[in-house]
């Protein structure tokens, strides 16, 4: 049976689990959910993901949401041990990978994600405005991030080490909207390692399918 996921292809966290399933060549169908309808917000949808959230996975009956954690699950399902997930037997590699997912939740997602939501989403969808000084603020703290990426960027040619990761593929929803605001960070060469690197996971084939859509 095919994955259905439920979301849209403006939903960022929908376009995180996709690129995992492009990068796997896994089959999915996308199920629509309306934001400008709410359907999100309907009793039925809130009977499976209680947060009124997208996404969430229907796999042959099998439901679950989260977009990192349906990434996983079809990650180890679908992709298997060593692909795009470290062999758990692997301590090491599994340690860093995990650094590397809490690294991309708290010090990258947390900044993009809201300087979407600020200056894209809510525009969009709320009508309200961005505060200016918000923003600034949002910006500078992604700075200093990416300051830091670029340092564990020079050592290793993906986050959690040579070998791309889930965890790569993790900021591309976010990271390719800030571009779309004029935020040239990942692309100005400022930080080269991390230049090189987006370059890198931008570039393929999977992120340029889901890109098109």
């Amino acid at each position: 049976m095919v994955l259905k996921l439920y979301g849209n292809v403006v939903s960022t966290c929908a376009n995180r689990v996709r690129v995992v399933c492009e990068e796997l060549g896994v089959s999915y169908e996308l199920i629509p959910v309306e934001f400008t309808k709410r359907e999100h917000k309907s009793p039925e949808y809130m009977a499976v993901q209680p947060f009124g959230q997208v996404p969430y996975l229907d796999d042959d009956g099998f439901k679950v949401f989260e977009s990192r954690a349906i990434a996983r699950y079809i990650a180890l399902k679908y992709g298997g041990i060593g692909r795009l997930i470290p062999d758990p037997k692997d301590l090491q590699k599994t340690a860093l990978f995990e650094q590397a997912a809490s690294i991309e939740l708290t010090n990258f997602d947390f900044y993009a994600g809201t300087l979407a939501l600020d200056n894209i989403f809510k525009p969009l969808f709320a009508k309200k405005m961005p505060n200016p000084a918000a923003i600034e603020a949002l910006k500078s703290g992604l700075e200093g991030r990416l300051a830091g990426y670029d340092v564990l960027l020079s050592r290793t040619k993906y986050l959690a080490g040579d070998e791309i990761t889930i965890v790569d593929l993790f900021h591309l929803p976010h990271g390719s909207l800030l571009e779309k605001q004029g935020i040239d960070f990942l692309v100005s060469g400022r930080w080269p390692n991390v230049t090189r690197w987006w370059i890198d996971i931008s570039s393929r084939e999977s992120w340029k399918k889901i890109a098109s859509r």
